[in-house]
């Protein structure tokens, strides 16, 4: 019998994203911590595989910009190698400690906001990863609704995924972007559940 999966994707939950980071978002430690909780309780368990995203930059071009407009161009975000580009600390323990199966490192040479555009450290994509696990279902959680989760969520469903976002485990960058998220999420078929938290 062919059994599905439901999987989990943690998106740019890292250092440069959150408070104090290079392109913070506000809320966004309280996010690390709330998809912290949610992994070490759900992991094996509602999801049989966890994954995490990470922005991974090396020579982006234009994305990286003196005079960021926030939408297609940013400040300095996210260098491989650097700390930034870590995991935020109230979510990295749970990466260390076994509970996320695979990490996929996206924007090398481009802006790449979707996850579904990165590779783990063997070279598979994201979609061919969940694919040979027999993954259908997944969750997309993580920073910022607006940009990644979106852009990862929208994606999953172009490659044929049943995709839902949980926003009660997500936080955007400002309420109208963020408003404009979810109505792109009806028109393609994400499904979502909770509230998405007001950007402060």
């Amino acid at each position: 019998m062919y059994v599905t999966s439901r999987g989990l994707i943690v998106v740019d939950v890292q250092k440069d994203f959150c408070e104090g980071g290079s392109v913070p978002v506000a809320g966004g430690a309280r996010i690390a911590t709330a998809v912290a909780d949610l992994v070490e309780r759900s992991a094996g368990d509602e999801y049989q595989y966890v994954v995490a995203t990470r922005d991974h930059h090396i020579d982006p071009g234009s994305h990286f910009s003196d005079t960021p407009d926030y939408k297609d161009s940013f400040p300095v975000h996210c260098v491989a190698g650097g700390e930034g580009g870590e995991f935020h600390p109230h979510f990295a323990p749970t990466v260390t400690g076994g509970k996320v199966d695979a990490i996929f490192f996206k924007g090398a040479h481009s802006a790449s906001k979707s996850g579904f555009e990165g590779a783990d450290e063997h070279g598979t994509s994201l979609a061919d990863w969940l694919r040979a696990r027999g993954v259908e279902d997944v969750d997309v959680v993580g920073i910022a609704t607006d940009h990644c989760v979106r852009a990862t969520a929208l994606d999953a469903v172009k490659a044929g995924f049943r995709a839902r976002v949980l926003l009660d485990y997500s936080v955007g960058v400002a309420p109208d972007t963020t408003a404009s998220t979810l109505d792109d999420f009806r028109q393609a078929g994400v499904t979502f559940s909770g509230e998405a938290p007001a950007p402060r």
